[in-house]
């Protein structure tokens, strides 16, 4: 009985099967992608309404409490010129940072850079938009002048599927090779981003308002009411402290002795 002898797969079916698998990629990409970009769409919609509804009247409470903090502190700095005290002095500003300067390094670095990855020179609309992301990244580093992230950028590209030329069967599987890397990374930076939205605090103020309007209950209107009554103590007392002084000797409003 003669024993089945198996053939070897073709150049073209690994090939295939690489294409297969970058198509599959290349789809849960394209999901995870629209996901975040709902969760997204989700926290910009409740951003609006939050900063409409309470941040607004936050603002307003905190100018009203600076004021308010000025104020008393202009009392406290009367009555010890009164009773013959130096005034407090107010907190002198920081130094400013030096500015960053680019160096002639950074600038020859960055031009090589834009040489490679410039969006002019993409092949079709996936490339294009990486090489628009890459080029949005290294203007930022060329700004501050940081060579380690333009070098990174460099070697990001080096690494990438449109870095490899050739046509023969071994640049196409090198290049679909390095697709699939480029995928494994980009599923994982949109892994990471999804998860951090969903950690942010202000996802987490919007799970609590959503599953409060589940019970009947509005958390935000709850905050509004909170804060213009706040607003109205807040300004009773700014209002009768410029009003009213407090004499030589006593404690100004709001700082009980």
């Amino acid at each position: 009985m003669t024993g089945l002898v198996p053939t070897e797969r073709s150049d073209e079916e690994d090939l295939q099967a690489l294409r297969d698998r970058v198509g599959a990629g290349e789809a849960t990409l394209h999901e995870r992608r629209a996901e975040l970009a709902r969760l997204d769409t989700e926290l910009a919609a409740f951003n609006i309404r939050y900063r409409h509804e309470v941040g607004r009247l936050h603002d307003e409470l905190d100018a009203l409490e600076a004021a308010l903090a000025e104020a008393e502190l202009g009392e406290i700095d009367r009555r010890l010129k009164d009773a013959g005290a130096a005034p407090s002095a107010a907190p002198s500003a920081q130094a400013e940072a030096p500015a960053r300067f680019t160096s002639d390094a950074v600038r020859r670095l960055f031009r090589d850079v834009a040489k490679l990855i410039h969006p002019d020179l993409a092949r079709d609309a996936d490339g294009l938009e990486r090489r628009h992301a890459l080029m949005i990244a290294a203007n930022h580093a060329y700004a501050v002048g940081d060579a380690e992230r333009l070098k990174a950028i460099l070697q990001t590209w080096e690494r990438s599927a449109e870095a490899v030329e050739g046509t023969d069967p071994a640049a196409v599987r090198q290049r679909l090779t390095a697709r699939l890397a480029e995928i494994d990374a980009q599923l994982a930076e949109c892994a990471a981003a999804v998860a951090a939205r969903r950690e942010s605090p202000l996802w987490k103020l919007k799970t609590m308002v959503d599953e409060a309007a589940a019970a009947g209950k509005d958390l935000v209107a709850d905050m509004v009411r909170r804060l213009k009554r706040d607003i109205l103590v807040t300004t009773n007392r700014l209002d009768a402290m410029r009003s009213h002084p407090a004499p030589a000797g006593t404690a100004a409003p709001g700082n009980p002795r």
